[in-house]
C-alpha cells in the first residue's frame, strides 16, 4: 500500500504547534532545565509529546466516542488538572533551588527522570481540550479526508509525537544552556516565577470550571 510521506510532516508541523505555545509545561520544562540540567528538562517536555501522540493518536484514527467522551467530561478533568498545577506551582514557588551539583544529580536519576516525565504525561492528559485542538487543526490541514489507513494515521501521529519532541529537545537545550551562565539567587526567583505561572494557569482552569 502506497504511503503519502505528507502524512508524516503534516503530523510533524501539528505537533510543534501544539507544543509551541506558552503554557504551565513550558514553564515547567524551562525551570526544570535551568535546576535541575538538560535530561530533567527534555523529560518533563517529553512527558508532554507522549500525550500529544496519545490525543494525536485519537484525532488521527478517528475514535470519536473517546473524543466525545473527554469532550463530556473536560470540565472535572480541567478542575482535576487545575488543583494538581495550583498544587504543584505553589510547590516550585516555596521549594529552594538546590545547589547545581546537586540539582543535576537529582535530575539525572532515572528516578527523577520518570517522575519527570509521569508528570507532565499525566498533566497533560488532565486537558481533553487538547483533543479537540488536533481535531481543529486536523481540519485546517486537510487530513480529516486524507487519513484512511492504519499505516497513514500511524505516519501522521508519528510525525506529531517527533515534532512535540523536537520542541521540547529545543528548549531544555537551550534553557539549559543558560542555567550554567545564571546566578543560583537568580535562579531562586526564576523558580518563584515559573511556580507563581504554573500555579495562575491552574487557577485559570479551575475557575474555568465555575464559569463555564
Amino acid at each position: 500500500m502506497a504511503l503519502d510521506p505528507s502524512l508524516f510532516l503534516r503530523g510533524l508541523v501539528i505537533g510543534l504547534a501544539i507544543a509551541a505555545p506558552v503554557g504551565p509545561i513550558g514553564l515547567l520544562c524551562i525551570r526544570r532545565s535551568l535546576s535541575g540540567g538538560f535530561a530533567s528538562g527534555f523529560f518533563t517536555g517529553l512527558g508532554a509529546a507522549a500525550a500529544d501522540g496519545v490525543y494525536g493518536a485519537v484525532a488521527a484514527f478517528g475514535l470519536t466516542a473517546v473524543a466525545s467522551f473527554l469532550a463530556q467530561q473536560q470540565g472535572w478533568l480541567r478542575l482535576g488538572g487545575g488543583a494538581a498545577l495550583v498544587a504543584l506551582g505553589i510547590s516550585l514557588a516555596l521549594k529552594p533551588p538546590p545547589a547545581p551539583r546537586d540539582a543535576a544529580r537529582a535530575g539525572e536519576t532515572f528516578a527523577g527522570l520518570a517522575a519527570a516525565f509521569g508528570q507532565t504525561f499525566l498533566l497533560t492528559l488532565a486537558n481533553p481540550a487538547t483533543v479537540l485542538s488536533f481535531l481543529a487543526i486536523f481540519a485546517g490541514l486537510g487530513l480529516g479526508g486524507t487519513v484512511t489507513s492504519a499505516w497513514g494515521a500511524g505516519l501522521v501521529v508519528a510525525g506529531v509525537f517527533l515534532g512535540s519532541a523536537a520542541w521540547w529537545l529545543f528548549l531544555a537545550g537551550v534553557s539549559a544552556r543558560l542555567g550554567h551562565a545564571i546566578a543560583p539567587a537568580t535562579i531562586k526567583w526564576i523558580n518563584r516565577a515559573s511556580g507563581a505561572g504554573v500555579a495562575g494557569f491552574g487557577l485559570a482552569a479551575v475557575a474555568s470550571f465555575f464559569l463555564v
